[in-house]
């Protein structure tokens, strides 16, 4: 038997009066909800088809097969077991917790709407069994949440900026004559390439704290998410950086390609990161510097260019790997992943000579290091104080209602001043104190 109502009823027949009820407008088209949760089901309704790789139920992840063997899924086919695996899904690939409870809660409301218009017998969704892989709600306010305040990008940059002048100095210092450029038996030479490789790194560690200090950007929008199985998630390029016009194209989370802002303090690192190793466009803006990864790329790139393992080993010996691939116009190392900006960030907030200067200021931190969201938090901090939510949310892509959300502790705080200021005007206790 078949009907509107029956168990029997395709899951995605439900989403637009599902959805039509969540809208805003006349006819329920409008609103970020409204946006955010059909983006949702729409990731629901693929994961339940096997159309994406899933490492949390499938091993391999892809070969996940879904929860139906055809391409429908009915609200037959739906039972705790299936939310339980989608929250294992979500838990395990690579979001913060805030937004794996975010994205399930979207299916959850449509789980328990689908309930009360009578498709399935329960709330299968809020189920203990289902709710089990979720990771824990910490109950932090928003406002409690780490971001990067301005003493915190003034001493990391201030760090980063030392470290790479003490680096091109170093390097500046190092004359090879004119006679040994290029002779992999110099040893001056090969003394000036390892310096060339260090300011390289500096360099990279500079334009990765700016970028992440100034742009907004989400981590996976200009990193590697390998756990991220999505077109756009592998790292931005060379190619998509723009110095002419301050912009860099990222694959928003929307799944959409667009321009996002580089302010200007963000070039001139970018634009010296560039210049001290020319790579080809097709590189990543920020690539692995596992030595592993890169010796293994570096033998097998120079092996498939003719060259036997003697002359491999010459190479491999007198400049560094990532050097010799940029040199060799060898096809592009892998991408920095977002678990290895987030070690450069551990590494760079707890050095030594960092520690000290904190130390003096007596500096806190919720957290052991200045995460990446915690950097995207602090521009949105920014903007919301300086522009109002609504230029906030179109900077950092998100709807004014997120953003309203993310930062109620501003507009509370401006409601108690409001409040404040009226009281001061008709009750004489309150000019009192």
């Amino acid at each position: 038997m078949t009907g509107r109502r029956s168990v029997e009823t395709p899951i995605d027949d439900t989403f637009s009066k599902y959805l039509t009820d969540k809208g805003k407008g006349d006819v329920g088209e409008q609103g970020a909800y409204r946006t955010d949760a059909e983006r949702e089901l729409r990731r629901f309704h693929r994961w339940c088809l096997g159309q994406t790789a899933d490492p949390a139920n499938a091993s391999p992840p892809e070969s996940w097969a879904g929860v139906v063997d055809g391409d429908t899924v009915r609200f037959e086919d739906l039972d705790t077991t299936v939310f339980s695996d989608y929250a294992r899904y979500l838990s395990t690939s690579g979001y913060a917790a805030g937004t794996v409870l975010t994205y399930y809660a979207h299916i959850a409301s449509w789980c328990g709407w689908s309930h009360a218009q009578g498709y399935i017998p329960r709330h299968y969704a809020r189920e203990s069994d289902a709710e089990d892989p979720l990771p824990e709600n910490d109950g932090r306010r928003p406002g409690d949440q780490q971001s990067w305040e301005p003493i915190h990008r003034d001493l990391i940059t201030q760090f980063v900026d030392r470290r790479v002048s003490e680096a091109f100095d170093a390097l500046g210092a190092i004359d090879v004559p004119q006679a040994e450029h290029g002779d992999p038996e110099s040893e001056i030479w090969q003394t000036k390439q390892r310096a060339r490789f260090d300011a390289y790194q500096r360099c990279r560690e500079q334009a990765l704290v700016y970028v992440v200090a100034y742009t907004g950007l989400r981590g996976s929008e200009f990193l590697s998410a390998p756990k991220e199985d999505r077109e756009g998630r592998n790292g931005i390029r060379w190619r998509d950086v723009s110095f002419a016009d301050s912009s860099v194209t990222v694959f928003r989370k929307g799944r959409e390609w667009k321009e996002a802002s580089l302010p200007e303090p963000v070039i001139t690192p970018l634009r010296r990161y560039a210049e001290v190793l020319d790579v080809p466009k097709s590189w990543p803006v920020f690539t692995t510097l596992h030595r592993p990864s890169l010796a293994s790329h570096v033998t097998e790139g120079l092996a498939e260019c003719g060259l036997d393992d003697d002359a491999i080993e010459r190479i491999r010996g007198a400049v560094p790997d990532l050097v010799v691939a940029a040199e060799h116009d060898l096809t592009a190392p892998k991408p920095l992943t977002t678990e290895g900006a987030r070690s450069i960030m551990d590494r760079l907030w707890n050095h030594e000579s960092l520690v000290e200067r904190r130390d003096e200021l007596d500096l806190t931190l919720d957290g052991n290091y200045l995460e990446l969201h915690g950097g995207r938090r602090g521009v949105g901090e920014v903007l919301v104080r300086q522009f109002g939510y609504a230029a906030a949310a179109r900077y950092l892509d998100n709807s004014e209602e997120q953003v309203r959300e993310a930062y109620q502790h501003i507009e509370a705080a401006e409601r108690a001043d409001m409040a404040t200021e009226a009281f001061s005007q008709t009750d004489q206790r309150v000019n009192d104190r």
